[in-house]
């Protein structure tokens, strides 16, 4: 029995394509089915190359843009007005877009808002993740959203210097309402804490202008890096408390929730409850992951592990 690729449901024998009709839902009502990509992950990355110049979306990963043809049932690059992003397999990290659509939809469990995403063959049967782009609102219309590194007055090549206390003083300064944003800031810590998601840089956060609002923009990016790495000793890539190792409930919780961020108790004791059930579940969801059997139980370790500082 095969799984969608979108919502992880089973499909039953002889079910017409790889997606559910629940999983082509989320991405149109009128869609019926979703084609593999033309491209092999080699062909991806050289479309990547041969466009990076002419798209707005940056990164070091290859990205590729594009737009959902409803009617044909398949996704089409462009070099513009494209509604989703396209990220092909790595050469150099193992099954990093079947990571990145899961801790994705881990993430999601937790509360944190997260755009539609999922997984797309490609013409070799390698996996490719797409996700609908947080930017765009109805007709097109661009919304407003700036990464951390930019409103710090820091770029691409310095997006590691800076600490999560900085962060905090960036929501303080722009968001509409700090206090809300500083909860939600609080469990995404935590939630990329739980997860291994170690690369968490400048770049990494935005705010998102949705009149009359500036907040934290949904999450993207979020993927466990530390089992990608072969050597990752790093546990968060902007230091808290001058730490980016060993990290602790006494920093987490203490220093950053009550301390840096002043979040009353019991809403710091309703976040923990609410990580602390959600990734009592994670275990399960990572073992029907599309990522490999070696590969998703590292992940689950990982995540006992984690579990085992904050709560034990």
């Amino acid at each position: 029995m095969s799984r969608c690729p979108i919502t992880y449901e089973d499909l039953p024998d002889g079910h017409p394509g790889l997606y559910s009709r629940a999983g082509l839902r989320l991405l149109s009502p009128r869609l019926v089915r979703l084609d593999p990509l033309p491209f092999d992950a080699a062909e991806q990355l050289q479309e990547a190359a041969a466009r990076a110049v002419k798209m707005s979306i940056q990164g070091v990963q290859p990205k590729l843009s594009a737009r959902l043809d409803v009617r044909r049932g398949r996704f089409e690059v462009v070099d513009t007005g494209g509604r989703y992003i396209l990220k092909p397999p790595s050469p150099s990290y193992p099954h990093l877009p079947e990571n990145e659509d899961l801790t994705m939809r881990l993430a999601a469990t937790a509360g944190i808002e997260v755009p539609v995403h999922g997984l797309v063959p490609g013409r070799d049967g390698s996996w490719t993740y797409f996700i609908r782009r947080f930017d765009r609102a109805g007709r097109g219309r661009k919304l407003a959203v700036e990464d951390f590194a930019q409103l710090s007055g820091r770029d691409r090549a310095t997006k590691y210097d800076s600490s999560l206390e900085q962060v905090a003083a960036v929501i303080e300064r722009f968001a509409t309402f700090p206090l809300v944003e500083f909860q939600e800031f609080f469990r995404r810590v935590i939630f990329c804490f739980l997860t291994g998601g170690e690369d968490m840089h400048l770049k990494n956060w935005s705010l998102i202008t949705r009149p009359p609002r500036v907040q934290l923009a949904p999450a993207y990016d979020l993927l466990n890096s530390t089992i990608v790495l072969r050597d990752a000793r790093d546990e968060s890539a902007l230091p808290l408390a001058g730490k980016k190792s060993n990290l602790k409930r006494e920093v987490l919780v203490d220093y950053l929730g009550r301390e840096r961020l002043g979040l009353p108790g019991p809403v710091i004791d309703d976040e923990l409850e609410n990580l602390k059930t959600a990734s009592g579940r994670w275990p399960q969801m990572i073992r029907r992951s599309f990522l490999p059997k070696e590969l998703a139980e590292a992940y689950v370790e990982l995540i006992e592990e984690r579990r085992c500082r904050l709560w034990d």
